[in-house]
């Protein structure tokens, strides 16, 4: 991960830029706190922020934005945190900065939260990664399942800790959910069904010159370079391809995640994929609107993947004795009494997390995998890609998870990666 620097050259640089703010680690004298730097403070980046300032486990000591307003009133909301926290009533030293790689290489940070766009977090992770820190990244994983590979190899290359913000894997009433479908409560699952919202259409927009308090350079990163227009840099961002692949991406993972935890043969062997997806005809929106995808696995499980038009949102897991629906609001299933089933000391458990920011936070500690380690969250978002593939082609496909390719398809497989934007590199 470079741009325009040596390895070597890109820490020691980055070290001198960075040196003057350096925070000293643990500066309230609690021996055990971790040191996190915040990259990405939008919607979901303030939400974490503010679930770090509340934890008293945890300093915050950078925040990493482009957009200037934004970063600037990070910082004054965690120094003003930490100030109330102290008998001086001032505390100065959270670093801000547009660079991420001014932050990465600091010896006093231990981990990171990538809350920045989707086409940003492959080389955030992995320039975090390389230089020893952990990682809390939001989902969707990476934009490509060639970025999403290099992600997990990496991860595991050195030995950091990696949780995707996958959260509902940190919800009882998932992880029940699953438990049923694995341990045959539900007789033979047959069909999984998910269902997620669409996505959009956005307007066309006249370019303009980006705000002064802007690094449009650092925000456009890897991604193609086109104007500014006063849209993209925001929540409409994850409708527009260069940055994102829409809902069908950056929704579906929750669920989907949730389908292949409670039926794993979708991640394994040769599964036939088609589908079929409509998509905005004008304007700056080029990802699918309505999409219905169906997985076949060897074994003849069948997976449903649409908008919530077709599907009702949430996961279902249906076996020839009945079905359970899982989602955020609730679960129910049929017949009704499967949700008063008392799991017996032989079944199959799954792992135990009730605070997905916890058990990150626990694992740093204990250096143990974390309930959406980074192996599952690969795979969740490689199904999402897949079947975004698939509704560009309209036609069947057969994906090989061995090798993470669509079998005897190469022209295909050249949508498995992207070039970077000059001189961005992975």
């Amino acid at each position: 991960m470079s741009q325009s620097l040596s390895r070597r050259r890109f820490l020691l640089g980055s070290a001198a830029v960075a040196a003057p703010l350096l925070v000293p680690r643990f500066a309230f004298g609690a021996n055990d706190r971790i040191a996190i730097a915040s990259i990405g403070i939008g919607g979901r980046g303030g939400s974490h922020l503010g679930s770090m300032l509340g934890n008293g486990s945890v300093q915050v000591v950078a925040a990493v934005e482009p957009q200037g307003n934004k970063r600037e009133a990070a910082k004054k909301r965690i120094e003003a945190r930490y100030a109330a926290e102290r008998d001086q009533g001032t505390y100065k030293g959270c670093q801000a900065t547009s660079d991420f790689r001014e932050v990465v290489c600091r010896d006093d940070l231990d981990a990171v939260i990538i809350a920045s766009p989707e086409y940003w977090h492959a080389l955030h992770t992995v320039g975090a990664v390389k230089n020893g820190k952990d990682v809390y990244c939001e989902k969707a994983m990476t934009l490509t399942v060639a970025q999403g590979r290099a992600v997990v190899d990496t991860v595991r290359r050195h030995g950091r800790v990696f949780q995707l913000g996958t959260q509902q894997r940190s919800g009882g009433n998932f992880r029940f959910a699953c438990e049923l479908a694995r341990n045959g409560y539900l007789g033979k699952v047959h069909t999984v069904q998910v269902g997620v919202p669409g996505g959009r259409s956005l307007p066309n927009v006249e370019p303009s010159q980006p705000p002064p308090d802007l690094d449009y350079d650092m925000w456009l990163g890897p991604a193609p370079e086109t104007p500014y227009n006063k849209m993209k840099c925001s929540y409409n961002w994850y409708f527009i391809y260069d940055y994102c692949i829409g809902w069908i991406q950056s929704w579906g993972v929750h669920h989907v995640d949730i389908a292949q935890w409670g039926a794993p043969s979708l991640r394994e062997g040769k599964v036939e994929v088609e589908g079929t997806a409509t998509f905005p005809t004008d304007g700056l929106a080029d990802t699918s609107i309505t999409w219905d995808v169906t997985f076949t696995t060897p074994k003849g499980l069948k997976f449903n993947f649409t908008d919530n038009r077709k599907n009702p949102q949430g996961c279902r897991f249906i076996g020839d004795e009945g079905w359970v629906h899982v989602n955020r609001g609730g679960i129910k299933a049929e017949p009704a009494s499967l949700l008063k089933t008392a799991l017996k000391p032989s079944d199959e458990r799954l792992y135990v997390s009730n605070n997905h920011h916890g058990n990150w936070l626990d694992c740093i500690r204990t250096r143990r995998d974390p309930v959406a380690a980074v192996e599952q969250g690969h795979s969740a978002t490689v199904l999402t890609l897949v079947s975004d593939i698939a509704t560009r082609l309209g036609r069947k496909l057969t994906w090989d998870w061995d090798t993470e390719t669509f079998v005897g398809d190469p022209v295909v497989n050249r949508m498995l990666h992207r070039p970077m934007r000059a001189p961005w590199v992975l």
